[in-house]
């Protein structure tokens, strides 16, 4: 016959193998969990040492053996294209609010598509896996993935009216007020009285983007015009107007935009 004493020590015996259970069970998974982050992690470096290296830079600075991937004149002006410097965690490219990290989203549809008109190439032959490794071994380069997560992207949802002759003329009224020409100039050519002052983060003249060329680094697509216009380009001198604009101002803008980029016969009959 067991007295009290006797029952309590066999319950908390009980009580104890079971946290020691639960506590072994978290432990294992955890370094199974962790295992298998240091197995993509490790991969993702084989890929950017193949493929990206040369560009960004053994420490993701964009100091590769590349080192100026463009030169180009204009205006009486040179102008010198970079890799992305990693390092500071800045990306361009994004649905996120300006000042945000991009999401894993953005960051797999550079990988894979490249970016149009620039130096960047689509990865589109890699796997899934290998594009999705190569992401997080390219976080490890800044802290800012530690100490940070994504915001939620912004929400894009085109009206049907986009590119009809009113929205382009109250575009272009917002082009002007909002001094678009001031750098991109009255016809989008890239060449406003600011146009050879602009400068980026880390210092380094930029040209403002000629719409008159054709498609933007974005795409064609009214809707990444209108994610431009919103997030902004961070990193460059181009502002997110998410504040000083209203939705459908930005999307009048964008509305203008196409006309500089002669896109709007896909829109005409719509229209009517």
């Amino acid at each position: 016959m067991e007295g009290p004493t006797t029952g309590k020590r066999k319950g908390f015996l009980k009580a104890f193998c079971l946290l020691f259970l639960i506590i072994s069970l978290i432990f294992i998974q955890t370094e199974l969990s962790r295992g298998a982050e240091d197995d993509i992690i490790e991969l993702g470096k084989k890929v950017y040492n193949s493929r990206c290296v040369i560009c960004h830079g053994p420490k993701g600075d964009g100091k590769g053996l590349i080192g100026i991937i463009h030169r180009f004149e204009k205006r009486g002006m040179v102008w010198n294209i970079y890799p992305r410097d990693f390092t500071v965690g800045v990306f361009k490219f994004r649905t996120t609010p300006t000042g945000c990290l991009p999401t894993d989203d953005d960051l797999l549809r550079v990988v894979t598509y490249g970016i149009p008109r620039s130096y960047m190439p689509s990865q589109a032959d890699l796997s899934l896996k290998e594009r999705k490794a190569v992401i997080e071994y390219i976080k490890t380069f800044s802290i800012r993935w530690e100490e940070e997560e994504p915001c939620d992207p912004i929400t894009i949802k085109k009206p049907d009216w986009v590119g009809c002759p009113e929205s382009v003329a109250k575009g272009k009224k917002l082009w002007k007020d909002m001094k678009c020409w001031e750098c991109h100039g009255w016809e989008g050519k890239g060449d406003g009285p600011k146009a050879d002052k602009i400068k980026d983060d880390w210092g380094d003249p930029i040209l403002p983007f000629d719409f008159t060329t054709g498609a933007t680094k974005m795409g064609f697509a009214p809707e990444n015009i209108y994610a431009a216009y919103t997030t902004g380009l961070d990193g460059t001198g181009m502002p997110s107007y998410e504040d000083s604009m209203t939705e459908e101002q930005r999307w009048h803008l964008v509305s203008y935009t196409l006309k500089l980029m002669k896109r709007l016969k896909d829109v005409k009959k719509r229209c009517k």
